[in-house]
C-alpha cells in the first residue's frame, strides 16, 4: 500500500516562498510518475504540477508557471514543489499523488494514491 505524507505547508505573506515535500512508502518510487494538487475553499481540486518518473519531464498549471518549481529525488523517495513570489490565490490545501506509470499527467483521475494534504495560506 502506498502512502504519502506531506509536509512544508503554513502561513506566509504575499511574495514570499514554501517548500513542500512528499515522502512515499513505496519501494518501486523511481517508476511512478508524481503530482502536485490543491484544493482551496469552495473550489474543485486542480493540478499544480506534475513530473515523470526520472524528473525530466515537468508539466505546469498556467496560474504557477514561473513561480513554482517540482523536482524529485529516487533516492530519497521524495518528490518537491517550490514556491516562489506567493499570491493570496496559491491559498489552498496541497496534496502529493502518485501515478504507478512512467509518464505524468495533469488529471487527478489519473492517479491512484494520495497523500492527506498540508495546508498552504498566503497573506496580502
Amino acid at each position: 500500500q502506498v502512502q504519502l505524507v506531506e509536509s512544508g505547508g503554513g502561513l506566509v505573506q504575499a511574495g514570499g516562498s514554501l517548500r513542500l515535500s512528499c515522502v512515499a512508502s513505496m519501494r518501486t518510487f523511481s517508476i511512478y510518475a508524481m503530482g502536485w494538487f490543491r484544493q482551496a475553499p469552495g473550489k474543485e481540486r486542480e493540478a499544480v504540477a506534475a513530473i515523470n518518473w526520472s524528473g525530466g519531464s515537468t508539466s505546469y498549471a498556467d496560474s504557477v508557471n514561473g513561480r513554482f518549481t517540482i523536482s524529485r529525488d529516487n533516492a530519497k523517495n521524495t518528490v518537491y514543489l517550490q514556491m516562489n513570489s506567493l499570491k493570496p490565490e496559491d491559498t489552498a490545501v496541497y496534496y502529493c499523488a502518485a501515478r504507478r506509470f512512467a509518464i505524468a499527467t495533469m488529471s487527478a483521475q489519473d492517479y491512484g494514491s494520495w497523500g492527506q494534504g498540508t495546508q498552504v495560506t498566503v497573506s496580502s
